[in-house]
């Protein structure tokens, strides 16, 4: 006689759709529940702790893989840019993965062996992209034909609470990339000073409103996502009444832009890629960056001019490429993205 199993409940909720992260266990199980993850993409917005690459076709079209070459992505994510370029490179190709996330590193690396890609084909390093020098010598490369670098925050990260980078849910306020590494935004946003504050905003997500929102979260130590939006949301209400609930969204949006830069170094980190890839690149090698924001696209775009009058390269892009509408709209997230390439002079 066989044993029946108990009857297993489905997950309760308050309300009619789960509104927690951890709740939303169709999404956070895709291969279970496809026809569900489906129907999320389809609505424009991006499941709960999954990974869409954006402007893969694009990101292709700059870096124009062969067979037999030699890529890095610098972001690994989740590797959604990684599995398109992996099979245009075979036979006798290679990509090298970088990524500074410890979480994600290991599921990403899981995914792509079993898709196929060995050892041979695929290495992994847990390292933000400052360290590609360091990467590339320590699996015995010297140059690279393709390089590229998406960097934006993966959808992994945005999503989960627990990682501290967005507001819409309630959790710490932490935002490092690594979270074994360095102090965390509650830590670091308590030792600045104002002035500090200030240009930080200023600098890092052009807020106009930067003197004022630093003033505010200086006043008393904030330890969650929902205490700092919290403060700069009502502070500039009843400071600026004149602001709409748009334009207050839209500051509190670049406040957690702006920590999260200072928090993980972004600008040096990015500053340091952009020194590397000249050295990097074989003589015709090719360089696509994905940027997010004004403040990284002002550096790539500038270093690859520069590098252009340098003569190390022969090509650069002279307009950024946008997404399409149609993948703008399936997801959302990708509207803010700016892709810029360069090609290395032989």
């Amino acid at each position: 006689m066989t044993e029946s199993r108990p009857h297993a409940r489905r997950p309760r909720y308050p309300g009619r759709n789960p509104r927690r992260f951890d709740e939303k266990y169709k999404e956070l199980n895709p291969d279970r529940y496809a026809a569900d993850v489906q129907k999320v993409m389809a609505s424009g917005k991006t499941p709960a702790g999954s990974h869409r690459p954006i402007m893969v076709a694009e990101v292709l079209h700059c870096l124009q893989p062969v067979p037999g070459e030699v890529a890095v992505d610098c972001t690994l994510g989740g590797g959604g840019h990684a599995a398109a370029l992996l099979p245009l490179l075979q036979p006798g190709g290679r990509l090298i993965g970088l990524d500074a996330d410890p979480l994600e590193l290991p599921r990403t690396e899981a995914r792509l062996r079993a898709a196929g890609f060995g050892p041979e084909t695929f290495t992994a390093h847990h390292t933000n992209f400052a360290g590609l020098t360091k990467a590339l010598a320590t699996d015995g490369v010297a140059q690279v034909d393709i390089v590229l670098a998406d960097l934006g925050v993966s959808s992994m990260q945005i999503d989960n609470p627990a990682r501290g980078f967005s507001y819409k849910a309630p959790g710490p306020l932490d935002m490092r990339m690594n979270p074994l590494k360095g102090e965390p935004a509650s830590q670091w946003l308590a030792r600045v000073t104002a002035d500090t504050l200030a240009a930080t905003l200023t600098e890092n997500a052009d807020e106009p409103h930067a003197e004022l929102i630093a003033a505010l979260l200086t006043q008393a130590p904030l330890d969650t996502t929902h205490a700092v939006e919290r403060t700069v949301r009502m502070g500039l209400a009843k400071a600026m009444p004149r602001l709409s609930p748009a334009e207050i969204k839209l500051s509190v949006r670049r406040t957690f832009q702006a920590l999260r830069i200072a928090v993980n170094d972004e600008f040096s980190v990015l500053d340091a890629l952009l020194r590397a890839v000249p050295q990097c690149l074989a003589p015709g090698g090719r360089v696509a960056i994905m940027t997010f924001h004004s403040g990284e696209d002002r550096r790539v775009k500038k270093a690859f001019q520069a590098g252009r009058r340098a003569g190390i390269y022969v090509e650069v892009a002279d307009d950024v490429i946008r997404s399409a509408k149609e993948e703008t709209f399936s997801n959302r997230r990708a509207a803010a993205a700016k892709l810029r390439w360069a090609v290395r002079g032989r």
